[in-house]
């Protein structure tokens, strides 16, 4: 599997010609910088190129990011929650696009799998709403995501999210091979709380990414302590750069 982090918690997951995009908060992103060489609409272009999916783990626009854009430009099929999921129709419907928006509604614990992708649905602790014409509509709850595409790592994106008890069924009942976590604090987990779930629930990880950091200023986390305290599993750690791409193979 090809993994690529956009920065904050975007992510691209390619393999057996799926590309699946994560959260994809690229516009106002202040660490995106695209793919490649060129104009930074070219590099977008370049990091856009191939999407057939598109998972959003909860209704804040930091994760909505640039899903309906991207959704118009390549015809992805996106997975989310059922209550943002009518939020983004009625917003697609205004944008009159004469498309069709392929959209995967689901809920915590369900799954769904769509040409050869599998997105199921977990649990997260944490908000999801927008505030708009001076109203806040909440959209849903916040979900953790596990992604699964045949002869790739199974991928666990925690979305943003604390630690919680249940983290232990999720690793019992998915078995995860990487684990996606947040470390920023304020509004997630920081470095030594998100380390302590990965030591905790999911020991078995052949690989951890640290998320939703250095982003903006308020975002305090730091890989450095994340690292120190996951002690011996910083062995696994993968400590990507924005717009750093690594190949991860299991077996």
């Amino acid at each position: 599997m090809k993994i690529t982090w956009f920065g904050h918690s975007a992510f691209g997951l390619e393999s057996a010609g799926r590309k699946v995009l994560v959260d994809p908060f690229l516009s106002g992103n202040p660490v995106f910088e695209g793919e490649g060489k060129g104009t930074l609409a070219e590099k977008t272009d370049a990091a856009l190129a191939g999407v057939t999916d598109i998972v959003i783990t909860h209704g804040h626009m930091d994760h909505i990011g640039d899903t309906l854009a991207i959704a118009e430009k390549t015809g992805a099929t996106v997975f989310c929650n059922w209550d943002l999921g009518q939020w983004l129709a009625d917003k697609w419907e205004k944008r009159n696009t004469g498309k069709a928006l392929n959209l995967e509604l689901m809920n915590a614990g369900g799954r769904i799998e769509h040409n050869g992708v599998s997105i199921r649905l977990v649990r997260a602790d944490h908000s999801s709403g927008v505030f708009e014409n001076g109203v806040f509509q909440t959209l849903g709850s916040a979900n953790g995501a596990i992604i699964s595409i045949p002869g790739a790592p199974i991928i666990y994106h925690m979305g943003d999210t604390d630690i919680f008890a249940g983290m232990g069924l999720i690793a019992e009942l998915h078995q995860p091979d990487i684990v996606i976590a947040p470390i920023g604090d304020r509004f997630t987990m920081g470095a030594a709380t998100a380390a302590l779930a990965v030591r905790r629930f999911f020991p078995k990880a052949k690989g951890v990414i640290p998320c939703h950091f250095r982003t903006f200023g308020a975002l305090t986390g730091t890989v450095e302590e994340f690292k120190r305290e996951l002690g011996p599993m910083a062995a696994n750690l993968l400590d990507l750069t924005p717009h750093e791409t690594i190949q991860f193979s299991i077996g």
